[in-house]
Order: C-alpha cells, then sequence, then structure tokens
C-alpha cells in the first residue's frame, strides 16, 4: 500500500520497540450481540490455539460478524439479456479509515455504489462514514477480521443472509507490524501479517467468488491492493529487508513459530519483511486468479498501488521519528506522496473505471496521475510459485 520508499529511512532510524505477543480481546455489543474490537486473540502456543479452535464452534477468539441495520432494500436483477441500471455493490476491506474510507468515499459520490465496509469495528466504521460525509443509505456496516478465519467465514455469511448482490469485491485492509521484535499471531496461529493480509483476504475471495460470478452488473471485478515495496524491480523494493518468499517452507509448516519460522522463507522474524512478503503473496494471488477464472466467469482481477499514502494509518506501528520525517521526504525528496483522497480515487478507478477492465494487471500512476500497467518483479509474477502458493494457502485456510 502506502509503502513506497517506507524503507529509506529506516537505514538511518532503525530504532526498534518491543512489541508485546498478543493483547487481550476487548468484548463490545451490537444489539446485544459481543463481537471484538481488537485484531489479536490472547494467545499461548500459536499450535495449541489452532488446534483447539479447530476443535470448537465457539471460543474466546472467535469473532461473530454482524451486520448494521443501514442494510439498503435489494433491487431486483435484470432480465436475461439485460442489463441492470440498480446501483453497483462493492465490498471493502478495511473502510474505517485510510485508502478504504477514501475509496468508499469517492464510490458513493458518484451515486452509483453502495459499499458494504467489511471492518473490525463497527462504531469506528460508523464514525468515520460520518465524518466523511457519506450518507447512511449508500453503505452498510458487516462485521469482519481477517485475522480470524471463522471471522471470515461468518461475514461471508451475513452477507448472503443481507439478499444483496455482490459486483466488486476489494481486498484492501492490510497489518504492518515493522518495529516488532516477535511475532504476534492469528486465531488460527498463523504469523499476523500474512495471516491477515494474505490468508485472510484469499479465502475471502475463494469464498466469495460464486457471489461474483452471479452478478448481473455491467463488470464485475476482484481487486487486491498490492503494494511498490513487494516488488524488487523497484527502488523501494530494494531497501531491505527486500521480499523474499523462497521456497515456501515457512508457509509449508504454517507460519507458527513452533513447528516452522513465522517467516515464508523459513528466516527469522522481521515485521517489515513479514509485511512486504505478504504483498508478494497478494499481487501472485491476483495473477492465479486471473489464470483460474478470468476467462470461465468474465471477472476482472487487477491489483494496484496507488501512490506513496505517507500519512496514512498504516505507520501507526512505526517509531514517531519516522511517522515525522517520512511524509516530508515523500512530498519534497521522493516526490513520491499521494493524499489519501488522490489515492481513494485512484482505487475508486480501478473499481469502476471502464477504461480499466483489463484482467491480471497490476496498475500504476504517473507524476500526471494517469494509469498505465506496470511490470511486477520476476518473484512477483512468477507463475510457477504462484500455483505453489495458491495450493498451501489452500490447505492452511481449509479449503483443500
Amino acid at each position: 500500500m502506502a509503502l513506497q520508499a517506507a524503507s529509506l529511512l529506516p537505514a538511518t532510524i532503525s530504532i526498534h520497540k518491543e512489541a508485546k505477543s498478543s493483547a487481550a480481546l476487548k468484548e463490545t455489543s451490537l444489539f446485544g450481540v459481543p463481537f471484538s474490537t481488537h485484531p489479536r486473540t490472547e494467545l499461548g502456543s500459536p499450535l495449541a490455539i489452532g488446534q483447539e479452535l479447530r476443535k470448537k464452534d465457539v471460543s474466546a477468539g472467535i469473532i461473530r460478524a454482524q451486520t448494521a441495520a443501514t442494510t439498503p432494500a435489494v433491487d431486483q436483477a435484470a432480465s436475461p439479456g439485460k442489463k441492470t441500471l440498480r446501483k453497483g455493490n462493492v465490498i471493502i476491506t478495511g473502510a474505517s479509515s485510510g485508502l478504504g474510507l477514501a475509496t468508499a468515499k469517492f464510490l458513493t459520490e458518484t451515486g452509483r455504489w453502495h459499499v458494504i465496509m467489511a471492518c473490525r469495528n463497527f462504531l469506528k466504521a460508523e464514525k468515520a462514514a460520518k465524518s466523511v460525509g457519506i450518507a447512511k443509505e449508500n453503505y452498510t456496516i458487516m462485521h469482519l477480521d481477517l485475522a480470524s478465519l471463522d471471522s471470515v467465514r461468518q461475514f461471508v455469511d451475513n452477507f448472503r443472509r443481507s439478499g444483496m448482490p455482490l459486483d466488486v469485491l476489494v481486498c484492501n485492509a492490510a497489518v504492518y507490524l515493522p518495529t516488532a521484535k516477535e511475532p504476534t499471531y492469528t486465531a488460527e496461529g498463523f504469523e499476523l501479517s500474512v495471516g491477515t493480509n494474505h490468508l485472510g483476504h484469499f479465502l475471502l475471495a475463494r469464498l466469495l467468488l460464486d457471489d461474483l460470478k452471479q452478478s448481473d452488473y455491467p463488470s464485475k471485478r476482484l481487486i487486491i491492493v498490492g503494494s511498490i515495496t513487494g516488488n524488487t524491480n523497484t527502488l523501494a523494493g530494494n531497501v531491505p529487508p527486500k521480499a523474499n518468499l523462497g521456497d515456501l517452507r515457512g508457509l509449508v509448516g504454517g507460519l507458527n513459530g513452533l513447528e516452522s519460522s513465522p517467516m515464508i522463507d523459513g528466516g527469522d522474524f522481521d515485521g517489515a519483511k513479514a509485511y512486504k512478503d505478504s504483498k508478494v503473496c497478494n499481487m501472485l494471488t491476483m495473477q492465479e486468479l486471473h489464470r483460474r477464472y478470468h476467462e470461465e466467469t468474465g471477472i476482472t482481477f487487477a491489483s494496484l498501488y496507488p501512490g506513496c499514502i505517507a500519512t496514512t494509518g498504516l505507520f501507526r506501528e512505526h517509531i514517531p521519528l519516522f511517522r515525522l520525517l517520512f511524509p516530508p521526504f515523500q512530498k519534497y525528496i521522493t516526490k513520491g506522496y499521494v493524499s489519501e483522497e488522490e489515492a481513494g480515487n485512484r482505487l475508486g478507478q480501478v473499481v469502476s473505471d471502464p477504461s480499466l477492465t483489463k484482467s491480471g494487471v497490476y496498475w500504476s500512476w504517473n507524476k500526471n496521475s494517469d494509469s498505465f500497467e506496470n511490470q511486477l518483479s520476476k518473484e512477483a509474477s512468477d507463475a510457477e510459485k504462484a500455483r505453489k502458493l495458491w495450493e498451501i494457502s489452500e490447505k492452511l485456510v481449509g479449503l483443500a
């Protein structure tokens, strides 16, 4: 996401802070039904947690998805052979802040889209939508914690119960923990960055493919937000630690830090590298989706890098000095800075622009804000590695 040259500064300010391995769940409720507003579960052994979760249907770490009371009436589908005139429905993960919220605002302001805000914290999402002026009839909030595969399945079930058709899915939410010394884990015991950014989105996309196939909208799309830092054919992508999935041995082992390394390549934990690796997985997944499903379904699969949003909350876990210096560095030195509003407009274009319907593309923008098809790195475009990643991921999320 907003990590262009994010590592250009850390080389000189590589101060680390001790990261706690977990935090207790906070329970809140919506209409009397409890759910968690925290992305992590109370963890002992990640492997034990994963085994326990597979045995039980209900656990303190399980998050039950809830739907806001803003769900619109569902328009009737168009007759066969006719294009629908209804609003498009788009799910955006992580829509309560940053790029996701800016995109939701852009799309709803066109008057042609209804946004399903898939977020961990219902109240935060409600306040965020109100703060940017999104009319209540133009959005629905549904609870989703990508760090819990149970929550992902619950979200899909709740969405289907709403009766809304699905026309576009945007996989945007991300975890970035660059200063963490020790890994933290998802409910199933996966390293948090890859477990959330890749595996959570992988399961979500796979489960919602059938819904996208059934869409009668003129252009149905599945978009996964990438990052320049996952592409080693760029300056930012060559700043250490560089993304490298290796032979996927850590992923094969489950990323649990016990039987295997918490890192995909089997190496020592590095929070910044874990994020970059997860974005390589995102871009490989997009291409594999394209190869497997585009011709059969007509769905457009795409990824993008909208530019460096140096002021985004994605950097909230970074050291204070970095957060202070990075925005002016991007604005005045690299000239790579884009505002959240501009980045949201760009992602909104990939969602809705008729000229951006080519599938299997990684979109970028030049200094004149014109979109173009960008080249992925050798690893991020490796078809054989994408196939292996797909097969391993299927097993980890319980689809194979």
